[in-house]
């Protein structure tokens, strides 16, 4: 809290400087500004969707040239994003890597942000960053080079670089009411900014920023993230393994993220998506699995969204029981790699019904998934 008092009354008093005769000549640099405005919605994006605040704000930074870039100015395009074949919106030609590059165009900056965390989440090839602590940034800077988020071959020590110099890492453990009272004070501090006002905020005698706002919205906030004790402990990332399960009677076990299901059968299964499963062996069929399990041909089939039995190669995910109508919470929608999967293996690989998905998106059960697609696996497109 007192990292957070401190942040606050950054904010309120470089605003004041800035309103006052003779207050340019203490203001920000142009990059702390850009920290300061863009924090709470980095802070806001990190609980949305596990990308660590320190990395969207470096990144931004680094892309955007502190949002003073071309692209950022007249696209909102803070992170340098290229159109890809699933980009649907607004565009425009920059010279990049090469002459006249495709880039997305937003119609303002958080949407700049939301798309640049939907961007890592949902592309496979950074799946295996959301396997790292939230406080790994070094881990997250290198594996982002490594994924081939931009080729200039510093591109991690620059990251670094500027998540150490600005003390960025402070702000992946910030709490979801903390997030939110450092985004009232940015607002406050700019209508100061605004009314040219030379009077100081008030303190407490505690050293907290006077503001009934704040602190409302503070409490709001508390309540609606109660549960979660801090961020490095509770963000569900979605990309965790799945958890293993000991086995008898079926009986429900809360364990942590992960909902166990135990069987009678002395034999490794797993769950993903609260939903049990076992990865075939060479020489298993549909029939021998269902019978070890005490299941009927007919119900395994229907657990795997399957109309008929079929060759099951080893290693293929079988479902014990029916699998869930959306996908586990985080884990809105998928985009489609471009190694040719079926509808049927991304509803096997995220443990969602195969009439859900196809409700969701429009689709029929025929429908071939192609590069770029997105795939909604929780609400409605």
């Amino acid at each position: 809290m007192k990292r957070l008092i401190s942040m606050v009354w950054g904010v309120l008093l470089s605003a004041i400087l800035l309103s006052v005769p003779g207050g340019m000549a203490m203001a920000q640099a142009p990059q702390e500004q850009y920290i300061k405005k863009w924090a709470p919605t980095a802070v806001k994006e990190m609980y949305r969707s596990g990308v660590p605040a320190s990395i969207t704000l470096a990144q931004g930074l680094l892309e955007s040239r502190w949002g003073q870039s071309a692209l950022a100015a007249e696209g909102n395009n803070h992170f340098g994003i290229k159109c890809h074949n699933d980009w649907k919106g607004k565009t425009m030609k920059v010279d990049d890597d090469a002459k006249g590059e495709c880039f997305r165009v937003y119609d303002s900056a958080e949407e700049s942000f939301q798309d640049h965390s939907d961007f890592l989440r949902y592309r496979d090839r950074y799946k295996f960053l959301f396997d790292l602590k939230p406080t790994d940034y070094k881990g997250w800077a290198y594996g982002l080079k490594k994924a081939g988020y931009a080729t200039a071959p510093t591109y991690a020590e620059s990251l670094i670089k500027y998540i150490e110099k600005y003390k960025l890492y402070e702000y992946d453990t910030l709490t979801a009411a903390e997030a939110e009272a450092l985004a009232n004070s940015y607002e406050e501090s700019v209508d100061v900014k605004d009314s040219g006002s030379s009077v100081k905020p008030s303190k407490s005698s505690s050293g907290k920023v006077s503001s009934a706002k704040s602190s409302r919205a503070a409490r709001r906030a508390a309540r609606r993230s109660k549960k979660h004790s801090s961020l490095a402990e509770e963000i569900d990332y979605g990309h965790l393994p799945a958890s293993p399960l000991s086995i008898e009677e079926p009986k429900k076990i809360t364990s942590g993220r992960y909902e166990e299901v135990q069987f009678s059968l002395h034999r490794e299964a797993y769950s993903k998506n609260g939903v049990p499963f076992v990865t075939s062996i060479d020489g298993e069929t549909y029939s021998s699995i269902a019978k070890s399990y005490d299941l009927t041909l007919r119900e395994i089939l229907r657990f795997n969204d399957l109309s008929g039995e079929r060759e099951l190669k080893p290693g293929t995910i079988v479902y014990l029981q029916a699998k869930k109508n959306r996908s586990e919470k985080g884990l809105d929608k998928y985009i489609v790699g471009s190694d040719g999967e079926s509808l049927w293996g991304i509803c096997q690989r995220f443990g969602v019904k195969m009439s859900s998905v196809c409700k969701m998106n429009g689709f029929d059960e025929n429908y071939q998934p192609r590069e770029g697609d997105t795939i909604v696996l929780r609400g409605k497109k």
